[in-house]
C-alpha cells in the first residue's frame, strides 16, 4: 500500500471541525495551502501530511481520530480496491479470513475495541457510501423506512433481491434476512453489516433475475429497490421462466421482471413494495401485466413520491375475492406507511382496465370533489396578504458608525456554531432543522439520533444557510447539515435586526456563496430600540416572501382545478 495517505475537501473539514466551505476559502486566500496530489480537479485529493503541517502552521485545531486513520490507510491502496477492503474489514470483524495487510488490520481492531465491531463498522461503510455516492445506488434512509414500514417488514424473514450493501433489509430488522446482490463486494459488505448486527441471514451475490439464490424459498415480506432501465436483463433467456405469473415482461420493461421475481418470493397472503420509476405506470409495453395485476388482485396500491412509486403488491392467496378498488395516491415529504394505510382504494379496478391501463396516481385525483377543491383553493388565495413595511424614502443614505459580525464576536455579543461535520439525518427521535425547513419556513423535517455535539436550536436564535436567513421561534430541535447559528445577546443586539444585515450582505454577494464571509457583515451602532424598529421591518419583509411564495404555490393550483373543473363539467362561468 502506499504509505501517503491522501484526503479529499470533506476529509479536511472533518479533521479541523469546519465546513467544506471553509476549506474552499482556504484554498483560494492562502497561497501556501498544499497542492492537490491527485483526483480530478472537481474532486482533488491532498496529501494528508501536507494538510497537517498547514493546519499546524495556521494555528488550526484538527484531530486525526482513530476512524481517521483507519479510513486512510485503506483509502491509500486507491479507489479502485476500496470496496474491496472495506468487505474485508467486514470479515475480519466478523471472524472470516480477510486480505487486509498486518497494520491495517491492527488498526481496525483498535477500532472495534473503541467503538465496538458493529458501530466501527458502520463508520467506515459510511464513509466508502459517501466516497462512491455516484457510483452506488443506496436507498435514502427516510425511504428505506417508510418501505419497510409499508410491507409489514419488522420481523419474521424479508427478502431484498437487489440488497446493495443492505439499507432496506438492516431497516427491516428481520428475524432472519435473505439478500442477493450482483456486485459480490456489496454483497459481502451486506453480510457483514447483518452479522454485526446479529440478524441471522444469507446474502448471495449474483444476477437475481438470471441466476436466482433462492429458487423455491418465500419470505413473509419482499422489499426491493431495483436498478432502473436495464435492457439487459436476460429477456431473450428468461422468455418461458415460471415466474412470469402476470404475463412475459417485455424487453424494454425490466421493472416489471422484477415485480413479477418478488411475488415468486413471498408467502401467500404476504406483502411485497417495490419502488419503480414513473413510466412503469403507463408505459403501454407494460399494459397487460398491469392488468393482470389488477385483475388478481396483486397490485394494492400505487404511491408516487416524485423521483418514484411505491407499488404495494399482495400475493394472492388461494380462494381470495379481489379487491374493486386499487389505491392511486400522490404522496410527499414526511409521508408515513400510517398515511397510505388510512386511505382505502380510490380508483375501480373496472375503470382502469382501458386500453392504456395508466396508473399514474396524479391522472385519477378524485374528480367529484373538484368543484369544492376550486371554490376552497379560491378562498385561500384571496385570503393570503402580507402587507410591506411602510419605510420612508430618504434622499441620501445614512452613514452611521459600523461595526461587524466579527467584531461582535470577539465581544461576546454573538456566539456561532455550526452543525457537526459528520451529522446522520437517517432517523432518530431528535428533531433536525434541515436548509429546506429553513428556506419554506417549515417545522423541522429532519430526524437523527442522540450525542453529545448536537447543536439546541432556541427561540431567538438566528440561523444561516447559503439562501436564506431567518429568526427561530421554537425549541426542541438541533441544528442541521450545512447551517450556521447566531445567538445574540438580546440585552444589546437584536436578532431580526442581525438577521436583516446577514441577509443582504448575503444576497449581494455575486462571486457565489461560498466566498460570502458572514463575520465581515457590517451593521450599524444603533441603540436597541432603532435595532428593534429595524427588525420588525426586515421581519415583515420575510413575512411578505413567504406569503408571495405560498400565494404563488396556490395561484398554480386555482389556476389547474379551474381547467380541469371547467373541461369535465364541475364547473361553469
Amino acid at each position: 500500500m502506499n504509505q501517503d495517505p491522501t484526503v479529499n475537501a470533506g476529509d479536511i473539514a472533518r479533521l479541523a471541525g469546519v465546513g467544506r466551505a471553509a476549506v474552499s476559502n482556504w484554498r483560494r486566500r492562502h497561497d501556501d495551502f498544499p497542492q492537490p496530489v491527485g483526483g480530478t480537479a472537481s474532486q482533488p485529493l491532498f496529501s494528508l501530511r501536507q494538510i497537517e503541517a498547514w493546519l499546524s502552521r495556521y494555528g488550526k485545531s484538527y484531530q486525526v481520530s482513530l476512524a481517521d486513520r483507519v479510513w486512510q490507510r485503506l483509502k491509500a491502496a486507491g479507489d479502485l480496491r476500496l470496496g474491496e477492503l472495506v468487505a474485508a474489514a467486514g470479515a475480519l470483524l466478523t471472524g472470516q479470513d480477510h486480505a487486509l495487510e498486518r497494520d491495517v488490520a491492527a488498526l481496525v481492531s483498535e477500532l472495534a475495541a473503541e467503538q465496538g465491531a458493529a458501530r466501527a463498522y458502520e463508520l467506515l461503510c459510511e464513509r466508502y457510501l459517501e466516497a462512491h455516492s455516484r457510483q452506488l445506488s443506496v436507498t435514502r434512509p427516510e425511504l428505506a423506512a417508510l418501505m419497510v414500514e409499508l410491507a409489514g417488514a419488522k420481523g419474521g424473514t424479508v427478502l431484498d433481491p437487489a440488497c446493495g450493501v443492505g439499507t432496506l433489509l438492516l431497516a427491516a430488522e428481520p428475524y432472519r434476512a435473505l439478500g442477493q446482490e450482483l456486485s459480490e463486494t456489496s454483497a459481502r459488505i451486506a453480510a457483514a453489516r447483518l452479522r454485526l448486527r446479529g440478524i441471522d441471514g444469507r446474502v448471495a451475490a449474483g444476477d437475481s433475475l438470471r441466476r436466482d439464490a433462492f429458487d423455491g424459498e418465500q419470505a413473509d415480506a419482499v422489499v426491493c429497490d431495483p436498478p432502473f432501465g436495464e435492457r439487459a436483463w436476460g429477456y431473450e433467456e428468461l422468455v418461458g421462466d415460471t415466474r412470469w405469473e402476470y404475463g412475459v415482461p417485455p424487453r424494454g420493461e425490466p421493472e416489471l421482471a422484477w415485480v413479477q421475481h418478488c411475488l415468486t418470493h413471498v408467502k401467500p397472503g404476504g406483502t411485497v413494495v417495490v419502488l419503480m420509476p414513473p413510466a412503469a405506470a403507463s408505459r403501454k409495453a407494460g399494459r397487460r401485466i398491469r392488468a393482470n395485476l389488477l385483475r388478481a388482485g396483486a397490485l394494492r396500491a400505487v404511491v408516487s413520491l416524485g423521483a418514484g412509486d411505491l407499488w404495494l403488491l399482495r400475493r394472492p392467496r388461494p380462494g381470495d375475492r379481489p379487491p374493486g378498488e386499487v389505491l392511486l395516491m400522490e404522496g410527499g415529504p414526511g409521508l408515513t406507511a400510517t398515511a397510505v394505510a388510512r386511505r382505502e382504494g380510490n380508483v375501480r379496478i373496472i375503470d382502469l382496465l382501458t386500453d392504456d391501463v395508466d396508473l399514474t396516481p396524479a391522472r385519477h385525483k378524485q374528480r367529484d370533489d373538484l368543484g369544492r377543491s376550486f371554490a376552497e383553493a379560491r378562498e385561500r388565495y384571496l385570503a393570503t396578504s402580507a402587507v410591506p413595511p411602510d419605510l420612508k424614502v430618504l434622499e441620501r443614505p445614512v452613514d452611521h458608525p459600523a461595526t461587524t459580525v466579527g467584531e461582535l464576536v470577539r465581544a461576546g455579543l454573538i456566539t456561532v456554531a455550526q452543525a457537526p461535520a459528520r451529522m446522520s439525518l437517517n432517523g432518530g427521535e431528535v428533531p433536525v432543522l434541515t436548509a429546506d425547513d429553513l428556506l419554506y419556513g417549515t417545522p423541522p423535517s429532519g430526524r437523527t439520533g442522540p450525542g453529545e455535539d448536537l447543536v439546541p436550536v432556541e427561540p431567538g436564535d438566528v440561523v444561516a444557510s447559503y439562501s436564506t436567513v431567518r429568526v427561530v421561534t421554537f425549541s426542541g430541535s438541533v441544528l442541521g447539515p450545512h447551517l450556521t447559528l447566531y445567538r445574540v445577546d438580546p440585552a444589546q443586539l437584536d436578532p431580526d435586526f442581525l438577521a436583516g444585515f446577514l441577509r443582504s450582505a448575503g444576497s449581494r454577494t455575486t462571486t457565489g456563496s461560498s466566498r460570502f464571509d458572514a463575520r465581515r457583515t457590517r451593521l450599524p451602532r444603533l441603540p436597541l430600540a432603532e435595532q428593534r424598529r429595524y427588525g420588525q421591518a426586515f421581519r415583515r419583509l420575510t413575512a411578505l416572501e413567504d406569503a408571495l411564495r405560498e400565494t404563488t404555490a396556490l395561484g398554480q393550483a386555482l389556476v389547474d382545478l379551474g381547467f380541469e373543473g371547467l373541461a369535465e363539467g364541475h364547473l361553469r362561468p
